[in-house]
């Protein structure tokens, strides 16, 4: 009698979904990620045997391994569903290696939905282990470790044990540094502008200063305006030119794995480490109810903004349906791909658009909750047509000078009624009827001094679009690599802005000085391009890591001899040690900042650090110090804590909230402010004041 088909996956969460899809002809078991790799112990490359790779058993996987080929030999078939891309691909075919699968057999499948009619159609076109698209994961592998293994014991030696070096974290690194030597720099410009307030038929409405002697116009310092303003006032105003228009608003495409992060970090306040694990989470499964488990987003790991002709005749009928036949467009929207974008995989979007985020909310935590929700709209969106503005612009003649005066309505909200965007806005300017050649006159103006502003810090959106457009590794890799740039102790988060710190400064310079080329963008770049050409068939994978290795090899030699060790003086904490009476010193710990007896180890004091922020804590008064969670995550607290039990994930103002006596904190809002609320959940006062985000 044949025994059942083996299905492999990645996880077990994944293992549960299929099960119950599949039924009792089935047997599905999980490899929990990578079964074989390269040892930690060595570099596990032999460089003089064409960079030939010494793969192991990962260690603490022997036994499920053992389990896999059991089950393998009792199976009739063996199928290998793991993740649909290159890291799954290689997952595979180690597999495929270790259970003795012919290279000929088509034993892979992969899905790029965890539903019962996608995993059912994956298995009647299961293929062969793409070997080239092994190679191209191959090829990273290796040149990371080769990167990894000779740069870390480099930093080691000469700056400080625990650091790392990384072919893409290295120049993520870099890019932030740069960006702050930008800021340091940068020498501002002072500038003006000019809006006026104009009425016609005694009803107002405001223009903008915007050109002189039909130039655009630069108003450089306040004797400039003053000379503007006096002449305005003498001038006779008159209309030149009315437009109107209709304007239609840009659709957004489906999220893809980078913009997907970008918008949780806007919208959802998550890093991207936190929105790459939940979407794992509604990927590969969830119980919602009387449909049992079932996946509910397509494949997050995807840079195509395609969309499935079925997913999308299916919002087209909802939208139909739900909004009226004015809100589904006549032919189903098509998005362009980037260039080098890979298009094996959809777009992430909803399983099925019939599964509303309201409708699947009780089986869902917050979190899943707010991210599907995130994903649903978006895709809904995508397929609907764009809003429709009603816009005029008047220009106006003063003599030389040019004003414009502007405003739109939304005429047809298309998309909007689903998914609030900004990309486009109302402006709320009543213009009335005007003719051309009209009269006009000047109520008042409005000038305010300005001053060119220096680039801004990276956030994790901004962060994220820059690596993407660039072509800095992939967006699959980006969550780790901020995790790991930030434990390490090369950049801060500061107000969800990264900053770099003098480690960080001190490694970037070393790797520029004997490393340039390693840690430039452009080479960075051109590496995924050929990692791409190699999955595509089109390039020889040794040969691209050869390529690489002989210089870098050249450099790190070079390096290993003239760099001479660097000393990072530890900062004085400004207080002595309680046990001793020696200086306390500020070290970097696992969890950040802490102080250090500078008597160690004959001395072991050690405090946890405790920023004093300056205001007075709202339930006893003594100071409230900013504080860091395990995970790294700050918070405020009262410093008579445990006897005082205040506590918050917010930054307090210092009063107290004047409906229910609370404390009123900072709480950031999408448009880059801080609201100030009341911390208490039951009480909705929220202040009409903005503190600007610094």
């Amino acid at each position: 009698m044949a025994g059942p088909t083996l299905v492999i996956v990645e996880s077990a969460a994944k293992a549960k979904t299929l099960e119950k899809f599949l039924g009792k002809g089935y047997k599905v078991k999980a490899s929990v990620g990578h079964i074989k790799d390269l040892p930690k112990s060595k570099l596990g490359i032999d460089v003089d045997n064409d960079f030939t790779p010494q793969y192991i058993t990962i260690r603490g996987k022997g036994d499920l391994l053992k389990e896999i080929k059991e089950e393998s030999q009792k199976a009739s078939k063996v199928l290998l569903a793991t993740d649909p891309d290159r890291e799954g691909e290689a997952i595979a075919w180690h597999l495929q290696n270790a259970i003795k699968i012919p290279a000929e057999d088509k034993c892979r499948i992969e899905f790029n939905e965890i539903t019962k009619e996608a995993v059912k159609k994956a298995i009647k076109n299961s293929r062969q282990i793409d070997i080239d698209r092994v190679n191209a994961q191959q090829t990273r592998r290796i040149l990371d470790r080769l990167v990894g293994y000779n740069l870390s014991p480099l930093l080691w030696s000469k700056v400080r044990k625990g650091l790392s070096g990384g072919r893409v974290q290295s120049v993520v690194v870099r890019v932030i540094c740069e960006r702050e030597e930008e800021i340091n720099n940068f020498v501002p410009v002072e500038y003006w502008t000019i809006d006026t307030v104009l009425s016609a038929d005694k009803k107002e409405f405001t223009a903008k200063l915007t050109t002189i002697n039909d130039k655009k116009i630069e108003i450089n310092n306040s004797e400039e305006k003053d000379e503007i303003e006096k002449y305005l006032k003498k001038s006779k105003l008159s209309v030149e030119k009315i437009e109107s228009k209709e304007k239609k608003g840009k659709l957004s495409p489906p999220f893809i794995t980078s913009t997907l992060q970008q918008e949780a970090a806007k919208q959802l306040n998550f890093y991207s480490k936190r929105t790459m694990k939940v979407a794992q989470e509604l990927y590969e499964g969830l119980n919602i109810g009387p449909e049992g488990t079932v996946g509910l987003i397509t494949y997050l790991r995807t840079d195509s903004t395609r969309i499935a002709q079925e997913a999308q005749q299916e919002a087209i009928n909802f939208i139909k349906l739900t909004f009226g036949d004015k809100y589904a467009p006549e032919k189903p929207n098509v998005f362009t791909n980037r260039k080098g974008a890979q298009d094996a995989h959809e777009a992430i979007r909803p399983t099925s658009v019939l599964r509303l985020p309201e409708k699947v909310k009780p089986y869902l935590s917050r979190d899943q909750y707010r991210l599907y929700k995130l994903i649903w709209e978006r895709f809904v969106a995508s397929q609907m047509t764009p809003p429709v503005y009603d816009t005029k612009t008047v220009d106006i003649k003063a003599g030389i000078y040019g004003l414009k005066a502007t405003s739109s309505t939304i005429k047809f909200p298309g998309y909007k009624k689903i998914y609030n965007d900004t990309s486009e806005e109302e402006v709320k300017n009543p213009i009335p009827v005007l003719e051309k050649g009209q009269p006009l006159k000047l109520v008042k103006t409005d000038s305010q001094q300005h001053f060119t502003q220096p680039p801004p810090r990276f956030t994790e959106a901004s962060l994220v679009k820059f690596l993407e457009e660039k072509n800095i590794g992939r967006p699959s890799t980006y969550a780790p690599i901020i995790d790991t740039i930030i434990r390490r102790n090369y950049v801060e988060r500061q107000n969800k802005q990264f900053v770099p710190t003098e480690l960080g400064f001190i490694v970037t310079d070393l790797l520029k000085k004997f490393f340039s080329g390693l840690i430039e963008v452009e080479f960075t770049a051109q590496l995924e391009e050929e990692l791409d050409q190699i999955e595509e068939g089109a390039m020889n994978w040794k040969k691209v890591i050869k390529n690489f290795y002989l210089p870098f090899e050249q450099d790190l030699s070079k390096a290993m001899e003239t760099v001479e060790k660097i000393q990072i003086k530890d900062e004085e904490a400004g207080k002595d040690c309680p046990d001793c009476g020696r200086p306390l010193l500020i070290k970097h710990g696992r969890f950040g900042k802490f102080m250090a007896c500078s008597g160690f180890p004959e001395c072991r004091h050690t405090e946890s650090i405790n920023a004093d922020i300056g205001i007075s804590c709202p339930v006893c008064g003594q100071p409230v110090v900013a504080l860091k969670s395990k995970k790294g995550r700050q918070f405020y607290g009262c410093k008579g804590y445990p006897d005082c039990s205040f506590l918050s994930w917010y930054k307090p103002t210092g009063e107290k909230c004047p409906e229910c006596g609370d404390a009123l904190v900072e709480v950031p809002n999408k448009s880059g402010q801080n609201k100030i609320s009341c911390q208490n959940k039951q009480c909705k006062y929220v202040s009409g004041k903005a503190i600007d985000l610094v």
